[in-house]
């Protein structure tokens, strides 16, 4: 694909994979390209149907944000240059594929041990921790999230049936300081999150109450 001098930079959505512990970045993954529509879903979380008059307005911790947005992968772009893609001459677009899968399962040598664990006779075996996935759109929006949602549609393929296109539906859920803490680097960045959230709020134009038709509250 030929890249023209005075083209803008596009910045790519994606998704970061990080080691829960040491906070060291395993994995980059930018989407081929940006999704048309984000869709985002915020639940308040209030203090219930059963909550007493005096607590109506009372919020006990941050909304819960969903996402929900749709991918496509194709490899007509590397397949014209075939020289410097072979991997996706061999494989398709199969390696996107998997790393993207492997963010719902479990890596098979953690299964292997915790198999092994059993078999020794260990009574408990704790779930298997995996990488802490940032969600980035933009430099405003960088969110822990978990993958609730993912599936994939191929949709061609070469001979030897690999995957050149797919479309792909992800739902993720925005993991706050209820979820992480506040000492995780995911609770860190939740509220880095938030306080942008906020400071954007700030910026938005004020109106009076004439632009609802009332000249004040009764």
């Amino acid at each position: 694909m030929t890249t023209y001098p005075n083209s803008p930079h596009l910045t790519k959505a994606g998704l970061v994979l990080v080691d829960p512990r040491s906070a060291k970045v395993r994995r980059v993954i930018a989407l081929q390209y940006n999704p048309d529509s984000l869709t985002r879903t915020l639940q308040a979380q209030g203090m219930g149907d059963n909550a007493e008059r005096s607590e109506a307005l009372r919020l006990k911790g941050p909304a819960v944000e969903t996402l929900k947005l749709e991918a496509e992968i194709d490899a007509a772009d590397q397949l014209e240059f075939p020289e410097q893609h072979r991997s996706v001459v061999e494989a398709g677009i199969g390696p996107e594929l998997a790393v993207l899968e492997a963010l719902v399962n479990p890596a098979a040598a953690d299964l292997l041990a915790n198999r092994a664990r059993a078999a020794a006779g260990m009574l408990e075996i704790a779930p298997m921790e995996s990488s802490l996935v940032l969600f980035v759109w933009g430099a405003q929006r960088i969110v822990p999230v978990r993958m609730t949602e993912f599936s994939i549609t191929e949709e061609a393929f070469d001979p030897a049936l690999n995957p050149l296109r797919a479309k792909l539906n992800l739902g993720l859920r925005v993991l706050s300081v209820d979820d992480l803490g506040f000492d995780h680097k995911g609770g860190g960045l939740f509220m880095a999150y938030l306080q942008a959230r906020e400071r954007l709020a700030s910026r938005a134009a004020a109106v009076g109450f004439d632009t609802l038709g009332i000249g004040g509250l009764p």
